[in-house]
C-alpha cells in the first residue's frame, strides 16, 4: 500500500505463502512424502501396490520405485522424490534410508522453529552435523579388498533382505557378486565397475532359484529360419548395423513391364542381389549373423543352406554388448565387412525358456560383458527381482569401489547419534540444538526397524543407546528376534557410501527446504488459440514431436 492505494505486482490469480506458512505447509508437504515410505523400510517393511491411470500396478518396497511411481503434485514433495532418486542413480540402495532420514530432519526442525529458532541457524547446524556424521563413518568403517568374497555376499545379502527375493537372498547374492567381479576394471589403480556391461533379462516363468549368470550374452531373439543349426561351435560372428534386404527408393517409382519374360529377369535380379549379400558374409568366414536391422525372407533362406545361424532386428545396446564380449567390430555396410571384423565366441545357441526362444552368446573373447537372466513365477515378481538384483549390484560395486563398509541394523545411525550429541556440546550456541536434532533425526532409522518389525520401538532405542555408551559400535537391532545384538556377527553390513550419500542427499533437501519462506505459484498461463488455417500445421508439429 502506497499512500492508501494498492500496488499490484503479481499477476491476478497469483497463489502466494509467506513466513512460517510457508516453511509449515512445505515441511508437512516433505514428511508426508517419508511417511509414505517410512513403513517399507527394513527386512520386516511391508510393500506398496502402485496403480496407474491404466490399471497397471507396481508390487515394491524399493524407495525410489515407490516414489517415480506416486504422482507427486506439491513442489517441497517433489524435492523428496529428488532425494531418492539421486541416491539411487549414485549408490543404488538406501533409497528410503534417504528419505526417512530428510524426513526426520524436517520433523526436528519444526519443533526448533516453532522456538523461534531461525531457519539459516538450524541450516547451519545441519551443514555441521552432516559433515561430522561423515566423518564419524569413515572413523568406525573398516576396509574391504576384491577377494573377500565371504563380506561381499554379505553386502548383497543385507541389501536383498528388505526384499520380496530375501528367501532366495544366498543364491542372488552370490550371483551379485560374481557378476560385478567379472566386469570389474581397474583405472589408475582403482577399481572401476560399468553397470552398461551387466545386461539383465527377464523371463517369468520358473522360480526365483532359477535365476542364473551368464558369462556373455542373452540376445532376446530367435533364429529367424527353422532350417538354421540350433547351435554353432567356435562362432564366427558377423555384428551388423546393415540390413539384408533389397533397399526401397526413397522416391516413388514404376516398373513399366511389356513381356511377361521381364517379369522373371526382375526377380531373378532381385535373388541375385540377396545370394551376393550372403556370399560376401560366408566369404568372411561368418558362421554366425547378428543385425540389428531386417533379413529378407529369400535372404534368411539362403543362410539357412549356408548353415549360418542368424538373429535380425536386435537392440542397439545388445549389439553394443555383443561388440564389446566377442571382439567384433559392427559394420555398417555389408561390403566393407571382412574377416578381422568378425567376432568369437565358443558357442552360440538358441535355448527355449518358457514359451520363448532366446540366443545365448557364450564362452566369449573379452567376459568383460555379463548377462542375467531373471526367473520367476509371474511378471511382478520378476520386475521385483531384477529390482533387488540391482541393488544388491550397486551395493557390491560401491564396496569394491569404496574398499570400505560399516554395518548396518540402525547400528551406525545410533554411533553417529551418539557422538553427535558430544560434538554438539563442544560446538555450542544455537547450532548445537541443530546438532542435537540430527543426532535424534538419525535414530529415527533404528526406531522405523523396530516399529516395521512390530517392537517396542522406545525399549529398543534405550538399548542400543546403552550397548553404545559402553563402546559396543556394532550393535543395532535384529528384526527377527527382536535383539539388540553385533551386527557384524549377524552380516547386517553395508558399504560407506550409503550412509554418506543418505545423510548428505538428506541434509542437502532439509536445508533447501527450510530455506524457504515465500512460495509463489503463478497462474497457469492460457495457450493462445491458433490464427484460423494454421491448425492442419500445428497438428503435423505435434505429431513430429510425438516421434
Amino acid at each position: 500500500m502506497i499512500g492508501g492505494q494498492p500496488i499490484f505486482i503479481l499477476k491476478e490469480g497469483t497463489k502466494r505463502e509467506t513466513g512460517k506458512d510457508a516453511i509449515k505447509n512445505n515441511i508437512e508437504a516433505a514428511i508426508a512424502i517419508a511417511q509414505s515410505v517410512r513403513t517399507s523400510l527394513g527386512p520386516r517393511g511391508m510393500d506398496k501396490m502402485l496403480v496407474d491411470s491404466l490399471g497397471d500396478i507396481v508390487i515394491t518396497n524399493d524407495g525410489v520405485t515407490i516414489l517415480k511411481e506416486m504422482d507427486v503434485e506439491h513442489p517441497a514433495a517433489k524435492m523428496m522424490v529428488e532425494v531418492s532418486k539421486t541416491q539411487d542413480s549414485f549408490v543404488g540402495d538406501g533409497t528410503t534410508t534417504a528419505v526417512v532420514i530428510a524426513g526426520a530432519l524436517l520433523q526436528q526442525a519444526e519443533g526448533l522453529i516453532n522456538q523461534n529458532v531461525h531457519p539459516t541457524v538450524i541450516s547451519e547446524g545441519y551443514r555441521m552435523a552432516a559433515e561430522e556424521a561423515k566423518k564419524i563413518i569413515d572413523s568406525i568403517s573398516k576396509p574391504v579388498k576384491p577377494d573377500d568374497k565371504e563380506l561381499l555376499m554379505k553386502m548383497a545379502a543385507t541389501s536383498l533382505s528388505s526384499k520380496s527375493a530375501s528367501g532366495s537372498k544366498e543364491k542372488l547374492s552370490e550371483i551379485s557378486y560374481q557378476a560385478v567381479k567379472a566386469v570389474a576394471e581397474e583405472i589408475d589403480g582403482k577399481l572401476h565397475v560399468d553397470f552398461d556391461n551387466i545386461q539383465i533379462v527377464k523371463k517369468h516363468g520358473g522360480e526365483i532359484e532359477d535365476t542364473q549368470l551368464i558369462y556373455g550374452v542373452i540376445v532376446d531373439k530367435e533364429k529367424v529360419h527353422p532350417g538354421m543349426p540350433n547351435f554353432v561351435k567356435n562362432a564366427k560372428i558377423a555384428v551388423l548395423n546393415a540390413a539384408l534386404e533389397i533397399k526401397k527408393p526413397e522416391f516413388d517409382t514404376n516398373i513399366r513391364i511389356d513381356d511377361p519374360s521381364m517379369i522373371q529377369r526382375f526377380l531373378a535380379q532381385e535373388e541375385s542381389v540377396l545370394r551376393d549379400m550372403v556370399l560376401k558374409i560366408k566369404q568372411t568366414g561368418a558362421n554366425v549373423v547378428i543385425t540389428q536391422k531386417g533379413i529378407d525372407d529369400l535372404a534368411q533362406h539362403y543362410l539357412a543352406k549356408e548353415g549360418i545361424y542368424a538373429v535380425r532386428r536386435v537392440k542397439k545396446s545388445d549389439i553394443e554388448k555383443l561388440a564389446k564380449a566377442t571382439g567384433a567390430a559392427i559394420a555398417s555396410s555389408i561390403d566393407e565387412l571382412s574377416p578381422a571384423d568378425l567376432g568369437t565366441a565358443d558357442l552360440v545357441e538358441q535355448v527355449k525358456i518358457g514359451e520363448d526362444y532366446l540366443t545365448f552368446v557364450t564362452g566369449c573373447k573379452n567376459p568383460k560383458a555379463v548377462s542375467i537372466l531373471v526367473r520367476g513365477g509371474t511378471e511382478h515378481v520378476t520386475d521385483e527381482v531384477e529390482r533387488s538384483i540391482t541393488d544388491s549390484i550397486h551395493v557390491v560395486a560401491a564396496a569394491l569401489e569404496d574398499g570400505a563398509y560399516v554395518t548396518g541394523g540402525g547400528s551406525t545411525a545410533a554411533e553417529i547419534a551418539m557422538k553427535l550429541r558430544d560434538y554438539a556440546k563442544s560446538v555450542g550456541g544455537r547450532q548445537q540444538l541443530a546438532i542435537e536434532k540430527f543426532a535424534d533425526s538419525l535414530e529415527e532409522i533404528p526406531r522405523a526397524l523396530a516399529e516395521n518389525a512390530g517392537l517396542d520401538a522406545i525399549d529398543i532405542l534405550i538399548k542400543i543407546r546403552s550397548e553404545h555408551a559402553k563402546g559396543h559400535k556394532t550393535y543395532g537391532i535384529n528384526v527377527y528376534t527382536g535383539e539388540v545384538e553385533d551386527m557384524e556377527k549377524a552380516g547386517v553390513i553395508e558399504p560407506v557410501r550409503v550412509g554418506k550419500q543418505a545423510i548428505d542427499a538428506a541434509t542437502e533437501a532439509a536445508v533447501m527446504i527450510l530455506r524457504i519462506d515465500d512460495v509463489i505459484a503463478t497462474k497457469a498461463s492460457k495457450t493462445p488459440n491458433p490464427p484460423s488455417g494454421s491448425s492442419s500445421s500445428s497438428s503435423s508439429s505435434g505429431g513430429d514431436s510425438e516421434d
